[in-house]
């Protein structure tokens, strides 16, 4: 009798343990790439009848996924609100971008289950995607943002569910690589003592302090060199027009074309890193200089990319 007691009370327990707040119900979206409604500030994953949508304003959505690499151990972070949502969905079908991206979204299938996160906080981790050449140079395509979801807590219609860390997964944006058109000529301003490789809307502007020693009208039999620095600069620029020596040298600067980008050179290590490298010939009655610039990084904001072992930045003439 004792042993039939014991098992009827052992089957109450595990009965009342199986309470609705305390099912613990299992989403995984780790295998699934994440998209992008193309009009709509929504980044989503959908998996059979099962769909994970992060939904945020423009605003937010601009400052998560801004186009630049994020430093080591400082994510980008925000709040989840009733703006910046995380919403889980179950369907009784198959489920696609036209249930969640138009505005009139799709019948069917239908949702038969919702879960709303009502806290925790987004963060996103982004690292650039790119290229590497036999010259060891590198241009970035895109970015990778890694999004994760701390001490997120969803209401679902069993209770809620917390999980101390969701990994969302990668969203990948597009950029598109600088063209670099460049020749192998290029021109000394008109008004100091800068050269410039225009190509279009881009400008390739070397500006050093030494200009005088640098280039001077003699032969070598070593090449000259000089380090990037704070009064050797470097600087890649692209602008919405044509660009051209008249816009440098006008004063005031032209409010037009727009700079859209500036990536600026990276100090060097002297025999290192960061090295201008000028050969100077015999061109006629005049000399050519050629310039070298070897293991350049260029910089902007967060983001680099290399201009590899041995970059041509093309050569002038002068006239004694």
């Amino acid at each position: 009798m004792k042993r039939i007691v014991s098992a009827i009370l052992l089957l109450f327990i595990i009965t009342a343990c199986d309470d609705g707040d305390l099912k613990v119900d299992v989403i995984d979206f780790s295998d699934v790439p994440a998209q992008k409604c193309s009009d709509k500030y929504i980044v989503y994953k959908t998996k059979e009848a099962e769909m994970l949508i992060l939904s945020v304003p423009e605003e937010v959505y601009v400052q998560l996924f801004k186009n630049d690499e994020t430093l080591p151990d400082t994510p980008r972070v925000v709040e989840i609100n009733s703006s910046n949502q995380v919403i889980y969905r179950q369907y009784n079908g198959t489920v696609s971008a036209d249930n969640i991206c138009p505005n009139v979204t799709a019948a069917t299938p239908n949702v038969i289950e919702e879960w709303n996160a009502t806290s925790g906080t987004i963060e996103i981790t982004t690292t650039s995607i790119k290229t590497v050449d036999a010259n060891n140079a590198t241009r970035i395509t895109g970015y990778k943002h890694n999004i994760v979801f701390k001490n997120i807590t969803f209401q679902k219609p069993s209770g809620n569910q917390t999980y101390e860390t969701y990994v969302f997964g990668d969203y990948t944006t597009s950029v598109s690589a600088l063209a670099f058109g460049f020749d192998e000529e290029v021109d000394k301003s008109t008004c100091d003592n800068r050269i410039f490789d225009f190509a279009g809307g881009e400008a390739f502007i070397l500006d050093v302090a030494d200009y005088a020693t640098l280039f001077e009208n003699a032969v070598t039999t070593d090449p000259r060199t000089a380090t990037i620095s704070a009064t050797n600069k470097l600087s890649y620029r692209l602008y919405s027009n044509t660009i051209s020596n008249t816009y440098f040298c006008t004063t005031p600067q032209p409010t037009t074309p727009a700079l859209l980008q500036q990536w600026n050179a990276v100090d060097g290590v002297t025999d290192v890193s960061g090295i201008i490298e000028v050969t100077t010939t015999v061109y006629g009655t005049g000399f050519q200089h050629t310039i070298h610039l070897k293991k350049v990084t260029l910089k902007k904001d967060n983001s680099t990319f290399s201009l590899g072992d041995d970059y041509l930045f093309g050569s002038f003439i002068t006239n004694p």
